[in-house]
């Protein structure tokens, strides 16, 4: 009886094992190719791109700084965003929705 009762558990521990797998692999992993590449376009970050912010504000970068950039959203009007906060590159195909 007592050989039922570990076939039990080593039943469920691969059970388990499978279900970490999945988990792994549609959800974490993802996420992590997600983050890498989004840190390596913060880094490629220069004078000039022109941005969106996560709050969807569309500006020109005029600095770079450790872990702020300086955006011109309008004529004067110059304002400081953290790096993170730089969701993509503004593309013009998205000014004709306006």
């Amino acid at each position: 009886m007592q050989g039922g009762g570990l076939e039990q558990i080593v039943s469920a521990l691969i059970w388990m094992a499978i279900l970490l797998g999945i988990f792994y692999f549609l959800l974490y992993r993802p996420q992590q190719q997600q983050r890498k590449k989004h840190e390596e376009f913060i880094n490629s970050l220069k004078k000039g791109d022109k941005v969106v912010t996560s709050g969807g504000i569309i500006g020109e970068i005029k600095s770079v700084g450790d872990k702020t950039v300086s955006l011109k959203v309008s004529e004067g009007t110059i304002i400081k965003v953290l790096k993170q906060a730089i969701a993509s590159h503004y593309q013009e195909e998205d000014k004709k929705e306006s």
